[in-house]
């Protein structure tokens, strides 16, 4: 019962095997896909995504036919897959069909699903979907004001992280000793960043939209953005490279000249510290929004590279949300401990560390168990 989970962007490939009791087993990660490769730092050749998994698993001393089944991470699934399900050829066209949703991700996606039915023929392939979790949204908050024929050409919030909210989820009463909240609020944080409003443990609200690129500041994405600035930004610059700028070369890359959140703290600089503001700034005010999608606040969690290990980013985040009944413990910030809620706050604080691949090896192993028989 080992599968191993996919995780493939367009020029990497990172795979995680978990058995049947999600014990992780090992990993591998290949970089560099058509250039200049890397495994394990180690160069080497990777003209594809198949040659990179053959090396992936190599790496891990691992056989396709030792496996009982392989998990992808699947960034969009549109409006129709909604819930992890087994990669079947109808699945597969709905994921394609999904390209120009996700034109940066749902090509890779495919490529690994292709790739390693290549090297594995007949291994079942089951995917989890970044935009899954967001589908309990009522359609007040999916549906943008947009008349219909505009619509009608798949232009709607659909939200993402999923996999990383639903982990949340999950785990919250393993990690906590606690029941889950009613309200919760969850920020994602890291090079991509978002918050999402988790009401009876599903998702109301969150702040990205057609695509990754709206809501918080972030690496390299502005954040939410007046469309008429984007259609300026066209005009000058035309659609790539507005797309280019919007994309890769703004948020805190483009306030401060670099995207790494480690490097700001150290640089010490004007332009440094008011990008780390403007980060914690746009965090707080989407927060907001969140709270009141949810109509109220019971929970905070932080995950992401910069929610589990930026204690000068909580700190900021924290004393902004004081007014929704928050008192944060410093000292227990400072220390990264796991629970960061003072004695007198109303809103209980947790750092989760974000367990995605386990979460997708999860959501599969379920479907496999739930299948007659309980066979792949």
């Amino acid at each position: 019962m080992d599968v191993l989970v996919v995780n493939a962007g367009s020029s990497s490939v990172k795979v995680v095997l978990f058995d049947a009791d999600l014990v992780r087993r090992g990993a591998a990660a290949v970089t560099g896909i058509g250039g200049a490769a890397q495994i394990g730092g180690v160069p080497c050749v990777a003209p594809d995504h198949q040659s990179a998994l053959s090396l992936c698993l190599a790496e891990m001393g691992l056989r396709p036919g030792a496996l009982a089944a392989a998990a992808h991470r699947v960034v969009h699934g549109g409006p129709d897959l909604r819930a992890p399900c087994r990669v079947t050829p109808e699945v597969e066209a709905r994921i394609a069909a999904c390209v120009p949703l996700a034109p940066l991700h749902n090509p890779a996606n495919l490529a690994a699903i292709r790739a390693l039915a290549g090297l594995a023929p007949g291994l079942p392939h089951y995917a989890s979907f970044d935009t899954a979790f967001h589908a309990t949204n009522p359609e007040v908050a999916l549906r943008y004001a947009l008349p219909p024929g505009a619509e009608a050409l798949g232009l709607r919030r659909y939200g993402f992280h999923g996999i990383s909210y639903a982990s949340i989820v999950a785990r919250w009463p393993g990690l906590t000793g606690g029941p889950l909240p009613r309200r919760l609020l969850a920020l994602h944080l890291g090079n991509g960043a978002s918050a999402c409003a988790i009401r009876d443990g599903v998702s109301v609200a969150t702040t990205m939209g057609y695509t990754p690129l709206d809501g918080l500041t972030m690496g390299t994405r502005t954040g939410g953005i007046d469309g008429n600035a984007v259609l300026r930004l066209a005009e000058v610059h035309g659609l790539a490279g507005a797309a280019r700028i919007l994309n890769r070369e703004s948020g805190l890359l483009g306030l401060a000249g670099a995207s790494d959140m480690r490097v700001l703290h150290a640089a010490g600089t004007d332009a440094a510290r008011f990008a780390v503001a403007h980060f914690c700034y746009w965090a707080v005010r989407h927060a907001g929004s969140m709270i009141a999608a949810m109509g109220g606040l019971d929970a905070v969690a932080f995950t992401g590279g910069i929610g589990e290990n930026d204690a000068v980013v909580r700190a900021e985040i924290m004393a902004g949300l004081e007014w929704a009944g928050l008192r944060f413990d410093a000292g227990a910030n400072r220390g990264a401990a796991a629970r960061l809620d003072g004695d007198a706050s109303d809103v209980a604080v947790w750092v989760v560390p974000a367990d995605e691949e386990r979460h997708i090896a999860a959501e599969a192993l379920d479907l496999i168990r739930s299948a007659p028989g309980g066979e792949p």
